[in-house]
């Protein structure tokens, strides 16, 4: 199956039918145009974050952290070796 953007709206109602046992899995992927490995990414995070798309958290916070510290770090030796 081509690559194919389905909207959000579209992949929340599928999971709802789907979990309130109105549509079948068959019947979703046939009308809604799901590939059947789509549709177990969309419902796995649906049931892990409750939303159909993933919201990347960017660095983790303690990469970050550490980033800050050495960044501060960096400066303080630039500012000493300046004057």
């Amino acid at each position: 199956m081509a690559y194919r953007k389905i909207s959000n709206d579209a992949k929340r109602a599928a999971v709802r039918l789907y979990e309130r046992g109105l549509l079948n899995l068959v019947n979703i992927l046939d009308c809604c145009g799901f590939s059947r490995r789509s549709w177990f990414r969309v419902l796995k995070l649906w049931r892990e974050t409750g939303d159909v798309i993933n919201h990347p958290t960017g660095i983790p916070r303690e990469e970050m952290e550490f980033s800050l510290i050495c960044m501060r770090s960096f400066i303080r030796l630039l500012l000493m070796n300046y004057n």
